[in-house]
């Protein structure tokens, strides 16, 4: 099948309760970019990308759909086999893999609508229908960062990602201490994370003054460089993150054992089919990750979700959505949800989710009939 009609949609996500803070950036509120793929046979399939802001990473919302926009005219007639798709867009646009990546998911919901299977089949099996997920917390002092840790226990999460940096690295510690306080002794694990906001010296300090508290440290510092001057002098697990730009940058940090693990954005790595190599590339060595987004409304939470479900479970830290910040679905129906910590996977067609595109108003622009 080839794609007839290229459509490209811009919304706008309040954060509840905002702003959802992180070492580099408050967050107000996101906007979300979608893109609608129509096949040669009629059936429509959708992507989403959502930069959290200009500074969480190399990415942001107007440069995605300017990249969009560049790409769309010429994969109009292209085949929608995802191998082939993306080698069809690197030949019109180099880099930009989060907006390609918008490209590929629709393309994938695109082809398990046409086939009647559900993505998750599409991209190997799922090994489970209630796929873990985890809460992360925004910056904050100590003692409400404790009262989360206690509530999100309660709910059943069994991960709890704790936001660092952009302040002085005591607050942190504490923060740290505070967080343990309540969680030990329970299943859930311990991940703190520095969103590229830490130097080096941060870094050694908290790991050193909290070698008494099993966590993993995601993404520290600001550059790969940074995190191979610590990586020997640290006592806790290292999970890359923002660093872990391509499929090229993984396969190095694998390669030298930079990393015990990775924080994965499926957009960051190009989209699912990319999404799909990096699984594997983990599986072949043993390092568990996340499925994750930077944040998005039901499109992007049903693509994490679909190839969250197909990692191996022992590897699988879990799917990270926006949900629980952001108000209503784009299907009321099948939305995607967490409940007592867990996402029930969509079991329909392609992604599962049928959005209401009059949520979106008119696209901002299209190619093809």
């Amino acid at each position: 099948m080839k794609i007839r009609e290229v459509h490209i949609y811009t919304h706008n996500l309040p954060v509840k309760n905002g702003p959802y803070t992180m070492a580099n950036a408050e967050v107000w509120a996101v906007d979300t970019t979608l893109v609608k793929l129509v096949g040669s046979d009629g059936t429509i399939g959708w992507g989403e990308t959502c930069p959290v802001g200009p500074t969480y990473s190399e990415s942001h919302a107007k440069g995605a759909q300017a990249a969009l926009m560049e790409i769309g005219k010429g994969i109009v007639g292209a085949n929608l086999w995802p191998v082939s798709l993306n080698r069809k867009m690197n030949t019109l646009l180099n880099g930009h893999n989060y907006a390609k990546a918008a490209i590929d998911i629709a393309a994938h919901d695109l082809i398990g609508k046409s086939l009647g299977i559900n993505v998750a089949d599409l991209l190997g099996g799922s090994q489970t229908d209630i796929v873990p997920s985890y809460f992360a917390t925004g910056i904050d002092n100590p003692d409400n960062i404790a009262r989360i840790a206690k509530e999100k226990l309660k709910e059943g999460y069994e991960r709890l990602q704790v936001k660092v940096g952009g302040r002085p690295v005591e607050n942190d510690i504490e923060t740290i201490r505070k967080v343990w306080e309540v969680i030990q002794g329970s299943k859930m694990k311990l991940a703190v994370d520095g969103n590229r906001g830490w130097t080096t010296r941060d870094a050694l300090r908290v790991s050193r003054e909290c070698s008494d508290i099993p966590f993993i440290l995601e993404q520290p510092c600001n550059t790969f460089q940074d995190i191979e001057k610590i990586r020997c002098q640290v006592t806790h697990g290292i999970y890359m993150d923002e660093s872990s730009v391509d499929l090229n940058t993984v396969i190095s940090a694998v390669g030298i054992g930079l990393v015990d693990g990775f924080g994965m954005k499926v957009t960051r790595i190009g989209g699912l089919q990319n999404m799909r190599t990096f699984r594997d590339i983990c599986e072949a060595r043993n390092l568990p990750h996340t499925c994750d987004d930077a944040w998005g409304g039901d499109i992007i939470a049903a693509a994490c979700t679909q190839i969250g479900s197909t990692v191996k479970p022992e590897l699988c830290e879990g799917v990270w959505l926006a949900a629980p910040y952001i108000d209503g679905h784009y299907d009321q129906k099948n939305g995607i949800k967490i409940i007592n910590g867990k996402i029930p996977r969509p079991k329909g067609p392609g992604l599962g989710v049928f959005p209401d595109e009059s949520i979106f108003g008119a696209p901002i622009e299209s190619f093809g009939d």
